[in-house]
């Protein structure tokens, strides 16, 4: 690999800051999401303070680079900044806006989709060498879904080289395997290692959550059955409702509402279905139910948002 990675000591550290927004800058051509030759990798790119869009999480890395941007999950609000980044451990409904970008200091964020297995498997190999909890921490059993820490000059140098691969696509497929894993490495190890490693361990609650949502996700259309999850979980019912409110600061049904709001848009923006079928799709027993619920989550009734997004060639808020 090429890349020219600045020292980094001191002040110099801004140098770095530019060098990642130049990259981020030359893969990113226009706003909104846009993929890269490298699997998993998105860069995302705003010229304008959003207005507040809903979207999911998937279990992610998030990167801010430049601009700012305030998260809405639940009752909880998270506002990352230039050279901090998001841990998404589990799927989670949330609300975002950009609060800071312009044409000429653009939202410039990567994203970096994590598989829960690969997180899991480094765990086991760090064992030992995992650091132990801040003796001022506190880390209960179950947390929040969603975690936020400053890049420290370590993740830094390691996004950089990661985003370096995209100007020699012959390298990608031997090196960034590797990239991928020093980021994830460092984020394990970093202030919201201890976290991440909870969700990853299969003998903890929160990893029993992680598997709750993971059947809520794939089973959002079916009707909800705590006792059903519950037993699945090993947990009782009312133990897996308040620890599944501490990772994704709502309730089971508020979370399968969202889910099932999320993919009625994707059926009607991608697949051209009516809102009344779309709905039927999902769950709802009432078009007009559905239609009531879409406004208050997405702002608009079904058809005037879709057109809305098709205009706007837009087919997901930026991270």
């Amino acid at each position: 690999m090429t890349a020219n990675v600045p020292e980094i000591s001191g002040n110099l550290t801004l140098n770095l800051q530019q060098q990642l927004a130049r990259v981020a800058s030359q893969w990113t051509t226009h706003q909104g999401i846009q993929g890269s030759a490298i699997d998993g990798l998105e860069l995302i790119r705003c010229n304008e303070p959003s207005s507040c869009g809903s979207s999911v999480y998937e279990p992610s890395l998030c990167f801010v680079i430049q601009g700012t941007k305030t998260i809405q999950l639940g009752d909880r609000e998270i506002t990352y900044q230039p050279l901090s980044y998001l841990a998404s451990s589990v799927h989670l409904p949330v609300l975002g806006r950009i609060v800071d970008a312009s044409e000429e200091h653009p939202y410039l964020a990567v994203k970096l989709k994590v598989d829960p297995q690969e997180v899991a498997e480094l765990v086991l190999e760090l064992g030992d060498k995992a650091p132990p909890l801040h003796p001022t921490e506190s880390c209960p059993e179950v947390q929040c879904g969603l975690c936020m820490s400053s890049m420290d000059e370590r993740m830094q140098s390691a996004l950089y080289r990661l985003l370096s691969l995209l100007d020699s696509p012959g390298d990608i497929p031997i090196l960034a395997p590797l990239a991928r894993r020093e980021i994830i490495y460092r984020a394990l190890i970093g202030e919201m290692g201890s976290r991440m490693r909870k969700f990853a361990a299969a003998d903890s609650q929160a990893h029993r959550i992680s598997t709750v949502i993971s059947t809520l996700k794939d089973h959002y259309a079916e009707p909800l059955r705590i006792s059903e999850l519950a037993e699945a979980a090993n947990m009782s019912e009312s133990t897996l409702y308040h620890s599944f409110k501490q990772v994704t600061r709502m309730s089971p049904l508020q979370f399968q509402k969202k889910l099932r709001l999320h993919e009625a848009r994707r059926l009607m923006l991608t697949e051209g279905l009516e809102a009344a079928t779309a709905s039927y799709r999902v769950g709802y027993e009432s078009p007009s139910h559905f239609s009531r619920e879409y406004s208050r989550l997405f702002g608009a009734p079904p058809r005037a948002d879709v057109t809305l997004l098709r205009g706007e060639h837009r087919t997901a808020e930026p991270v």
